[in-house]
């Protein structure tokens, strides 16, 4: 660094510029690069490396026909895929591409203006796939950027340090800060602006409504928070702590899915064995309608700004897909069972399975049945005896399963995940005339120190299995606990191996210190959620009653923060006036400087510089004036190379000024 610093200075003034233009455009891209396509990302961050490249070396930039191919590999690069160039993931890939490619064509102060305007207007997409803190603060410093970039283009003469436009941009953002908070808590809250309509159903990870064997073994190895939740009478049994999502009830022999049919149906009634219990769930999102719910959630949930309705099988949806970070208030039963009544056809569906699909298991179902006569509960307790003694390994890394999986977990390779576990039983069930469904969501997770909320990761996703009996209804039976009872009762997880970084960055700080500095980060987000993210309509209401503002309309409001914008811009416009009527501080020091030399009869000083007066005077007056010429040299040096040592203050100049030794006046005739 400190060799590369010289190289820096001695750039060429347009260089500079360059280099500059292409860092603030590399940290607009940088949030974006996790939601682009790969070949997008790779485009990109090359075209911005290969402009920095020509301004490094101060060569020319490629010409008309290149960026015009560039353009075109760029189009139909977004059109091949996502099948068009609109919409929210396609025009954004589209826009960051426009924005890396118009870096290669900055000839003039126009071209430059432009790329920084799109700059400013491609910081918002990247809101469309996260609000959290992180992005937020990576978009700040791509502003803090944008902003030093700006303030550098519009001083055209000069070397102005990258040190001082940082400073003053970031004085910028600081007059900005107080605007910023007031439109943020009076202006009008809006419905949800990130979700816009063109977003997709399907899911970008955790659940979805089909799972096939290997996919919740992928959420296991991931660490990201699905889901934080605060009880309001301290924590529950850990055990118990099963967070329902969608359930499962078509079976092809490899893949379970949600039923069509059961998607509009209401939730059946619970008969509940305990007390209620409140708990409030913050949800992150997951572009999906359902929400994440603790087993038995019997009520609807309390949703601001939302219609909560139920989705059929105990679960709860949204009409529009989680874009945005939910918080809802729920009360739920933890010792309860679903008293359905199911009909005939109903309960044919959910015994259903493929003729030609797993046939020991199928044999061994009935075998059971022959066994057990009636008795539904002595067979399940056999199946689940039969996990507990015979030999089956709970492992994230089973190997491959043939296309009879529930056969191959049974009779051959007997190891794997709750998903094969939950599938198995579930098709063992089946075939012993037993209703049957999985059920996806998550189960257990962790308290953060920090703050004391309980922290649901997709490392704790989960399948379990639900049968229905007559009598009884439904109930849960988790057979993962069969195998592993202490992943559901002592949340022990199984962890991936330790990658190359991860174990290098163990040994080098400590595990226990990342966990901590992993609760803090996580604590701090939850409050940027909770005092950004969820400040809606409700909240502004209450803020606003609070202070007896509860009478104020939308219409009162929007006027007085029309008015307030209206002040506010007539004050800016008060002040930059003011400022165009003043005279630069140096000039206005040199002007003094310029009147006593007119006085002593250098005609032409008014539009002379500091060195020609220097010399002027040298040439009249000689080493008589020396303390003027040097006064009128150290002048020079502060305007036109401050960054020479040392460089007298402008404070110092005027005070020095008032010292300086000038020739006599000539007499007055």
């Amino acid at each position: 660094m400190p060799a590369l610093l010289p190289t820096l200075h001695a750039l060429p003034r347009s260089a500079r510029d360059g280099l500059l233009a292409v860092l603030a455009a590399a940290c607009v891209l940088l949030p974006q690069l996790p939601y682009l396509p790969v070949w997008a990302s790779a485009l990109a961050v090359g075209l911005l490396l290969w402009r920095a490249h020509l301004a490094w070396r101060s060569r020319a930039l490629p010409g008309r026909w290149l960026r015009a191919a560039l353009l075109a590999l760029a189009v139909g690069g977004t059109a091949l895929q996502f099948r068009s160039i609109v919409g929210a993931e396609a025009g954004t890939t589209l826009l960051m591409l426009l924005l890396a490619l118009k870096t290669l064509e900055m000839h003039a102060r126009r071209d430059a203006m432009v790329v920084f305007f799109l700059g400013f207007f491609s910081l918002v997409t990247v809101f469309l796939q996260s609000q959290s803190l992180l992005t937020a603060l990576a978009a700040l410093l791509a502003l803090w950027l944008l902003l030093a970039a700006l303030i550098n283009a519009h001083r055209p003469v000069g070397q102005p340090p990258l040190a001082q436009l940082l400073r003053q941009a970031a004085q910028l953002l600081l007059w900005g800060l107080p605007l910023m908070v007031l439109l943020f808590v009076f202006f009008p809250r809006l419905p949800p602006l990130w979700g816009l309509p063109g977003d997709h159903l399907q899911g970008r990870t955790g659940l979805s409504e089909d799972m096939q064997v290997g996919q919740v073994a992928e959420l296991a190895q991931d660490g990201s928070i699905a889901l934080r939740v605060r009880f309001a009478d301290g924590l529950p049994p850990q055990a118990r702590l099963y967070f329902r999502g969608p359930v499962l009830t078509e079976f092809d022999g490899r893949n379970w899915s949600a039923s069509p049919w059961l998607r509009h149906a209401d939730n059946p009634p619970v008969i509940a064995e305990d007390d209620a219990l409140a708990y409030e769930v913050t949800l992150e999102p997951h572009r999906q309608r359902w929400l994440l719910t603790l087993d038995a959630t019997a009520q609807p949930p309390v949703l601001a700004q939302r219609q909560v309705r139920p989705g059929g099988q105990s679960q709860w949806l949204t009409p529009q897909p989680v874009t945005e970070v939910l918080r809802y208030q729920a009360q739920a039963r933890l010792r309860y069972r679903y008293a359905e009544v199911l009909d005939h056809p109903r309960q044919a569906a959910l015994r259903r399975l493929p003729a030609d699909s797993n046939p020991r298991t199928r044999a061994w179902g009935q075998t059971l049945r022959q066994e057990h006569g009636d008795n539904d509960g002595a067979l399940i307790q056999a199946a689940l005896q039969q996990l507990r003694t015979g030999g089956y390994v709970y492992t994230l890394a089973p190997g491959v399963f043939p296309r009879d999986t529930a056969d191959a977990f049974w009779f051959d390779v007997q190891r794997g995940f709750c998903e094969h576990i939950a599938s198995a039983f579930a098709v063992l069930m089946r075939s012993a005339g037993i209703p049957a469904r999985i059920v996806t969501g998550y189960q257990g997770g962790e308290r953060n120190p920090v703050d004391g909320l309980w922290t649901v990761r997709q490392s704790d996703a989960h399948a379990w299995t639900e049968v229905w009996l007559p009598e009884q209804g439904w109930l849960r039976i988790d057979p993962t606990a069969a195998i592993a009872p202490d992943r559901v009762e002592r949340l022990q997880r199984l962890e991936p191996a330790p990658t190359l970084l991860s174990g290098t960055v163990g040994r080098v700080i400590g595990i226990d210190v990342l966990r901590q500095l992993r609760s803090n980060w996580e604590a701090l987000n939850y409050r940027w959620n909770d005092w950004v993210l969820n400040y809606n309509s409700t909240r502004q209401n209450n803020l606003f009653n609070k202070f007896d503002l509860g009478g104020l309309s939308i219409t009162r409001i929007g006027i007085a923060l029309g008015g307030l914008l209206a002040l506010l811009a007539a004050g800016a416009a008060a002040l930059r006036w003011h400022r165009l009527r003043q005279h630069d501080p140096w000039l206005r020091l040199l002007g003094q400087a310029r009147q006593r030399l007119i006085a002593l009869g250098v005609a032409d000083a008014a539009w002379l510089g500091p060195r020609q007066l220097a010399a002027a005077l040298h040439t009249r007056w000689g080493s008589s004036s020396q303390s003027a010429q040097d006064w009128l040299l150290a002048m020079e040096q502060w305007r036109y190379a401050p960054d020479r040592q040392p460089r007298p203050s402008l404070s110092h100049l005027r005070r020095s000024l008032r010292a300086v030794r000038w020739p006599p006046l000539p007499p007055k005739t």
